[in-house]
């Protein structure tokens, strides 16, 4: 292949290597979405967070993101998407050293936001360079699969890479590992990438950036503490903070004539059944790997390293993607091809709560395989068809779009079905009050910390998470069998045989 395709449509090997320093971003920034999960037990133990604080501190990093997304998407659209992407990813380097050495909880929040807005200037860069650098369709498509399955994978590798690190290292070497490959991304990103703007983004509208954030945090906000503390005060507040802001902001981008979102895209199919399809994937994929990680080291015994291996199933199956996508949505095509890959991860959802309650690793293994790969699926053909859609000069908003949806999954699973897998744990507790009581009911980690090995306590308050598990994993294939329905039914499947 040469260096440089003689068709300009064509990409050439500079066009692939750079497409390997954007996966290889993007695969950090997922797996910084997860590693924290196999560090819950050692780094309850270190900081002594509350079940809140913990929620939080795993979760913040995509509320910034999400809440961010939008407003940096546009950006890079105007200031230039390599420029953004590497300022992001010196920030991003920088904020990793801050959360390794955090001496407490609150500290390590605050870090965890930091990385959160560092992460919020690359994600849509990445995506955004892709849309720009492969121009020809069948290879656009190839590389959005390689950069969903860095996406998807990396989701699926951060309890892997957690449990290596882990097994040698304290929980903050999860966050030192991000320097090192920032480097690698710094110098191949200079190199190799090429900048990309658009020539009629128009002035940068500050009100409508701030109304974007407006919508998003506190929704999710509201979202996440309903489950904590039921309809208060506050969360009343922030619902209508978000809903008034989120009116406010669509009305804006109807009267402006460069909007940061362009809301004429949601009336095709293709655009906003594939936004929602990332969104119900996603959300069930990181409520998922929230609590499993937990159980696999609490409930089952296992080792950082042997849970992280535990999991590798999963990520190999949404690696494995990328050899079987095209031939799918070639002979399905695209909306089918979507609501197929959900419809098997609701399977392997399924499948999974069996299995939790089951003894022997052999059915978590296939489960786990079996939501990797249907999650990979809808991930990769959802994102080619939003990006698709959009204009190319408008690619950083339209990636920021279908990058929202992804971090508005993510934190939306956590706060949702983590908070009510909390909720379901307490519920299925009969502990009397005092401070081993608290204890328990405060989480199974803390459990485990106050508790003696073997006590009849500790057994039940294991049986009482296995049982939540099984009930949110459950109510994740519900949602995902919905979510399989509306891309079936909403978006297009013309195929190459139609």
């Amino acid at each position: 292949m040469p260096l440089t395709s003689t068709d300009p449509q064509l990409a050439g090997r500079r066009q692939w290597a750079a497409l390997a320093v954007l996966t290889l971003t993007v695969v950090l920034l997922a797996v910084d979405g997860t590693v924290l999960a196999l560090a819950v037990p050692s780094m309850t133990a270190d900081l002594g967070p509350s079940a809140t604080q913990l929620l939080w501190i795993v979760d913040v990093y995509s509320f910034a993101l999400a809440g961010l997304l939008i407003v940096t998407g546009n950006l890079a659209d105007r200031i230039g998407r390599k420029r953004l992407l590497l300022i992001g990813s010196f920030a991003f380097g920088a904020a990793s050293a801050l959360a390794a050495f955090a001496p407490s909880a609150e500290l390590l929040i605050a870090a965890r936001v930091l990385l959160g807005v560092a992460g919020a200037t690359i994600m849509p860069s990445t995506l955004s360079i892709v849309r720009n650098t492969f121009r020809d369709p069948r290879q656009r498509t190839r590389a959005i699969a390689v950069w969903s399955a860095g996406a998807t994978a990396g989701a699926a590798l951060g309890p892997l890479v957690g449990g290596v690190l882990l097994e040698h290292f304290w929980w903050g070497s999860v966050f030192l590992i991000n320097i090192p490959v920032m480097l690698i991304v710094l110098a191949g990103g200079f190199w190799l990438l090429d900048e990309s703007r658009n020539p009629q983004a128009g002035p940068f509208d500050l009100l409508s950036a701030v109304l974007s954030i407006a919508a998003i945090v506190p929704i999710v906000y509201a979202v996440k503490e309903v489950f904590n503390a039921g309809l208060t005060g506050p969360v009343l507040l922030a619902l209508a903070l978000g809903a008034g802001s989120g009116v406010l902001f669509v009305r804006r981008q109807r009267r402006l004539t460069t909007p940061l979102i362009d809301i004429s895209l949601f009336r095709l199919p293709a655009f906003s059944g594939a936004v929602a399809a990332t969104t119900v994937a996603i959300l069930a994929f990181s409520g998922l790997l929230f609590t499993f990680s937990q159980y696999l080291q609490l409930v089952r015994g296992f080792g950082p390293l042997r849970a992280g291996l535990a999991e590798l199933p999963m990520t190999l199956a949404s690696i494995a993607v990328v050899l079987i996508v095209g031939r799918l949505t070639t002979r399905l095509g695209t909306g089918r091809a979507i609501g197929a890959g959900l419809a098997v991860t609701a399977a392997g959802f399924a499948l999974l709560s069996f299995a939790e309650g089951a003894s022997g690793y052999l059915w978590l293994g296939v489960a786990t395989a079996v939501a990797g790969l249907g999650v990979g699926i809808a991930m990769t053909l959802a994102t080619d068809a939003v990006v698709s859609v959009a204009p190319r000069e408008r690619a950083g908003a339209a990636s920021a779009i279908s990058e929202t949806a992804y971090e508005l999954g993510i934190a939306l699973g956590i706060a949702i079905l983590g908070s009510l897998h909390t909720a379901l744990y307490r519920l299925h507790l009969d502990v009397t009050p005092g401070e081993l009581g608290s204890a328990v009911n405060e989480s199974l980690a803390s459990a485990s910390r106050a508790l003696p090995a073997g006590g009849e306590l500790l057994d039940q308050a294991r049986h009482a998470f296995t049982w939540g598990m099984q009930a949110t994993t459950l109510i994740g294939a519900v949602l995902l069998v919905v979510g399989a329905v509306i891309a079936w039914r909403v978006i297009p499947s013309t195929t190459a045989r139609d």
